[in-house]
C-alpha cells in the first residue's frame, strides 16, 4: 500500500556514532506529491513522528506505521516508538501507534544535542528545515557576538557557541522556551557565561537589546503570526530598520521567513525601503528533503550584509 511512498522518502545513512541524527523522512507539505500532501514524517531517534494535517482512518495509520517500521528496521534504524500528531485537530494531540510513549529525550543534529518534547506542544523543540542556517552560523561564528531574535529553544545559539562565538544574546517572549534553551546548552557542555537570555517582547525592548551590542551577526526567525505580539508583515520592516544601529560595521543578518503568504520579494522590497544599507549576499536554502513545489511558499532564509561606507 505504501511502497510508492517509501520510494519517495529521504532515509539518512545510519553511521556509527551518529545513530541519533534527526531528519525529515518525508515532507508532504512541500506539495510535490498530491496524494501524500497531508502529512510529514520526522525521524527523532528513537522516535518516528507522523504529523497529520487531514484525518485518516485508524487502519490507514496502522498500515503506515507497519510499513515505516519494517523499512526503517531493514535500514538499520532502532525504532522504539512511532507516534502520530494530529495537526488537523484542536491542540494537536499526539498518540502512540507502536512501542513506548516516549515524550522527553534528546536527539542530535550535526554532532549537537537538542531536547525533544512530544505530546505537550504543537512544536517539539527544533525546526529541522533550518538545519542549513544553523550549519552556516556554526561555520561563521568564531569570535563573533551574536543576537538571536525569536530564539525559541536557542537552537541557533547552540550552533553559534559550538562554532566559537564570543557571546550570544537570545531573546524570546517565552521564558519556558528560553529555559529549554539553557538545557540545550547544558546538554552540549557549553560555557553558560557566554550566553544571555532576555524573556522580553522585542518591540518593547530595543534599548536593552542595543545596550548588549553591537553585534557581528543577527539571526531573526520570527513566527509568522503570534497573537498579541507579532504580525510578520507589519513587524519585519521594524526589525530591518534597526539593523544598522545594532550591527557592527560589516555585520551580517540572517533573515528567516516561513510564512506561505509572503515571498522572497517581500524581503527584498522591505529591505530596499527600510534598510537600504543592507545588501543580499546569499540565500541559504533548506535541506533538499524540504523541497517545495513553490519555493516562495516554503522557508526563505536570506543572508544580508551592511554595505561598507
Amino acid at each position: 500500500m505504501f511502497a510508492p511512498l517509501l520510494e519517495k522518502m529521504h532515509f539518512p545513512e545510519v553511521k556509527v556514532g551518529h545513530e541519533k541524527e534527526m531528519a525529515r523522512l518525508f515532507h508532504g507539505r512541500g506539495f510535490n506529491y498530491p496524494e501524500y500532501q497531508h502529512f510529514n514524517i520526522d525521524w527523532l531517534s528513537p522516535v518516528v513522528l507522523i504529523m497529520l494535517y487531514k484525518e485518516e482512518s485508524d487502519q490507514w495509520l496502522a498500515n503506515l506505521s507497519e510499513s515505516l517500521l519494517a523499512e526503517l528496521n531493514s535500514r538499520g534504524f532502532t525504532v522504539e516508538s512511532i507516534q502520530v500528531q494530529f495537526r488537523c485537530r484542536d491542540l494537536a494531540p499526539t498518540f502512540v501507534l507502536y512501542g513506548e510513549e516516549i515524550t522527553d529525550f534528546a536527539a542530535d543534529e550535526n554532532g549537537l544535542s537538542y531536547k525533544i518534547n512530544l505530546g505537550k506542544n504543537q512544536n517539539y523543540g527544533i525546526f529541522l528545515d533550518m538545519k542549513n542556517g544553523r550549519t552556516w552560523l556554526k561555520e561563521n561564528s568564531e569570535g563573533k557576538r551574536i543576537l538571536n531574535l525569536f530564539s525559541y529553544t536557542c537552537a541557533f545559539s547552540v550552533a553559534a557557541i559550538a562554532g566559537g562565538a564570543e557571546q550570544v544574546v537570545n531573546l524570546d517572549m517565552s521564558k519556558a522556551a528560553l529555559a529549554v534553551g539553557r538545557d540545550n546548552h547544558r546538554l552540549n557542555d557549553h560555557d553558560l557565561d557566554k550566553v544571555k537570555y532576555l524573556g522580553h517582547d522585542l518591540f518593547k525592548s530595543w534599548g536593552k537589546v542595543k545596550r548588549l551590542g553591537a553585534y557581528d551577526i543577527i539571526v531573526a526567525d520570527p513566527p509568522s503570526l503570534q497573537k498579541g505580539s507579532v504580525n510578520i508583515k507589519r513587524d519585519y520592516p521594524k526589525i530591518m530598520r534597526r539593523l544598522p544601529e545594532l550591527l557592527n560595521e560589516g555585520g551580517q543578518a540572517l533573515l528567516c521567513l516561513n510564512s506561505p503568504d509572503l515571498d522572497f520579494q517581500f524581503i527584498t522590497d522591505s529591505l530596499a525601503e527600510h534598510c537600504p544599507e543592507a545588501k543580499v549576499v546569499d540565500i541559504i536554502k533548506p535541506p533538499n528533503e524540504f523541497a517545495n513545489i513553490e519555493p516562495d511558499k516554503g522557508l526563505k532564509c536570506v543572508l544580508v550584509a551592511l554595505k561598507s561606507e
